[in-house]
């Protein structure tokens, strides 16, 4: 449903032009490409390398920001449930198809991520400058096949004229993404496990998000059946708030002893005309 609310400018995919209305100001909490066609809102990840790399040295105050207040309240929630792109991927690994689960010395490129955002999203924008001090938005421009799919093919085939000009990095680009695809039809969201900087942002969030997860250690067993159903192979009953974690909730509903919870905010107490204390509601 996230998926085509941010992308309803549908007359962008017979002209094969961006929408660039005022809408296109407003940053969507999951990965969606500022140049797909049917766009209404920017990526966030895009939007923070544009700031990064411009010619004034700005900080991003309205997207770190932004990107704490999400974080801080969900925090990769958005990666189960906002995040067209994930999406995306999951439709892929339910081709019926024999599945892969990552053994431990494989997993460990889930670190990727992080050195992906502090490199492409940070460093390179900052310092990679051309002649009059301009980053390039160089995760956007080298590596994401999420604006390739959603972006660079739609535009090639919608526009003439871009079709004549395609090159190496397009070539680069569209390998990256049949690569992408193809591990998602057997691995589990491939690009949110080792590559997606913005899911290395919210996972940072995940241990002290408001939405998060509790562990009932009265009722739990450690059986050890909630992590072998999580798909992301997070040990669940051991750590319910791992950064891989993307809040889709299949632990919750496989636990047999019911003992996964959901945290809820604690309401500030105060006092009533009784003198006793109660929950603001």
């Amino acid at each position: 449903m996230i998926a085509v609310i941010t992308n309803l400018h549908l007359k962008g995919f017979s002209t094969g032009k961006i929408y660039t209305g005022k809408m296109k100001k407003i940053c969507v909490p999951g990965l969606n490409c500022y140049s797909c066609p049917g766009a209404l809102g920017s990526c966030p990840i895009g939007s923070l390398q544009a700031v990064i790399g411009g010619i004034k040295y700005q900080f991003s105050f309205y997207m770190i920001g932004l990107l704490m207040l999400i974080g801080s309240l969900v925090g990769r929630f958005v990666c189960g449930w906002l995040c067209p792109f994930g999406l995306i991927q999951e439709l892929i690994h339910k081709i019926p198809l024999p599945k892969l689960k990552v053994n431990k010395t494989f997993n460990k490129l889930k670190y990727m991520k992080y050195l992906i955002l502090v490199v492409f999203v940070f460093l390179l924008p900052m310092f990679w400058v051309n002649i009059v001090g301009m980053g390039k938005p160089t995760f956007c421009e080298f590596i994401c096949p999420a604006g390739t799919l959603e972006g660079g093919i739609p535009l090639v085939l919608l526009n003439k004229p871009l079709r004549a000009v395609i090159g190496f990095l397009y070539t680069w680009k569209i390998a990256l993404l049949v690569i992408t695809v193809i591990l998602s039809i057997f691995i589990f969201r491939p690009f949110c496990r080792f590559i997606c900087p913005l899911g290395a942002i919210y996972s940072l969030f995940n241990p002290i998000s408001l939405y998060r997860l509790k562990i009932d250690s009265d009722k739990c067993t450690s059986c050890g059946i909630c992590s072998r159903k999580c798909k992301m192979q997070v040990d669940v009953y051991k750590n319910p708030n791992s950064l891989e974690c993307i809040r889709c909730g299949e632990c919750i509903s496989s636990c047999p002893q019911n003992a996964i919870k959901i945290v809820k905010p604690k309401l500030p107490l105060v006092k009533n005309s009784k003198n006793n204390l109660r929950e603001v509601k």
